[in-house]
């Protein structure tokens, strides 16, 4: 009789290791960094800035970077991506100032190296923060954000008074229940506000229940929303705008300091995202389109991107900067993970 054997197979998860994600996160900047340099004379401004805040991140990683044998050769590839940058961002930004001037004008502060600050503590979101129910339409246009945070910046006009704040503004940034774009706009209307040194951005504040509000609340309350929204996408499945707002989610929250967005598991489908060849990201849609209705109900007021532009094969001028800042992010964050200091806050 023979006997059995039983052979038992244990399964395990093996998770990269930090030295792994930051060579994948290069060589995917890398591959961002070389697109722009292709299509710098044609890369529309919001993709200009996604790509200054990849210029803020990549300083910042050189400079904290650390000293030991094995980190020689990558901090040098990241010290190479800030020249190329220095050098591909001058030409992008003389092109913008031709082709789209006054827009250019309006958010020309953006492009200044020193206004974007990245975040030294780091907080978690709050599942209790989460909207019960949540609006189906977005709560806002394009335009009427486009001039609420140009009245923070000072540039509505030529010389013009910045932090101001309008009633129709500060109800609009801080109504709750908003979906998507909305939601990820509030948050950016506030992080530009703090920024650019708008301390006072809630003086004026009339209802009763919200007078002990500050800015970090509302950071918390619109991240924890997010964070939301990106488990959900997440679990439903992709398509080209989810992937969008996706993104967008990670790379706002991670600016505001909130690290469990720079999730493993996420990152992994960003890098899948990209296109191996041009570099870019949103190859395979029309991120001009808004959100399928199929997957969010019927949108009376659903968001359209008026300066959304699609570059050479397809590619997201919108995402691709989106994107490539996003990835910056988990760089640093992941650079700065083993510091004890730098852990999120419990």
């Amino acid at each position: 009789m023979t006997t059995p054997y039983v052979f038992l197979f244990l399964v395990t998860t093996i998770l990269p290791t930090q030295q792994e994600v930051v060579e994948d996160v290069l060589a995917s900047l890398t591959k961002g960094v070389t697109f722009l340099e292709k299509q710098s004379r044609n890369i529309n401004l919001d993709g200009v800035v996604g790509y200054k805040i990849l210029h803020a991140q990549l300083v910042q990683a050189v400079q904290s970077w650390p000293r030991d044998l094995d980190s020689i050769a990558q901090r040098s590839t990241a010290s190479s991506l800030v020249k190329r940058l220095d050098n591909s961002l001058s030409h992008a930004i003389k092109s913008l100032q031709e082709t789209e001037s006054k827009y250019y004008r309006e958010f020309e502060p953006l492009m200044d190296k020193s206004f974007w600050s990245l975040p030294h503590d780091w907080t978690t979101t709050d599942p209790s923060l989460v909207y019960a129910t949540r609006r189906s339409a977005e709560c806002y246009d394009e335009q009427l954000s486009d001039k609420c945070m140009t009245l923070l910046l000072g540039t509505w006009k030529d010389n013009g008074t910045p932090c101001i704040v309008t009633k129709l503004c500060r109800d609009t940034m801080t109504r709750f229940g908003c979906p998507h774009y909305s939601l990820s706009h509030q948050l950016l209307y506030f992080m530009i506000g703090t920024m650019n040194g708008c301390s006072k951005m809630l003086k004026g504040e009339m209802r009763q229940s919200r007078v002990n509000m500050t800015v970090q609340h509302y950071h918390r309350i619109f991240c924890s929303n997010m964070m939301k929204s990106n488990q959900e996408v997440f679990k439903d499945g992709f398509t080209g705008q989810t992937q969008d707002i996706f993104v967008e989610n990670i790379l706002l929250c991670g600016l505001a300091g909130f690290s469990d967005f720079y999730n493993l598991n996420w990152l992994e489908h960003i890098l899948l995202w990209q296109d191996p060849e041009d570099g870019c990201f949103g190859k395979e849609y029309d991120f001009s389109l808004g959100f399928p209705e199929e997957h969010l109900g019927p949108q009376p007021h659903r968001r359209v991107k008026r300066r959304e532009k699609t570059l050479r094969g397809g590619c997201s001028s919108h995402m691709t900067g989106v994107a490539v800042s996003a990835l910056g992010g988990y760089l640093n964050f992941y650079l700065s993970e083993q510091d004890i200091t730098k852990r999120p806050l419990t």
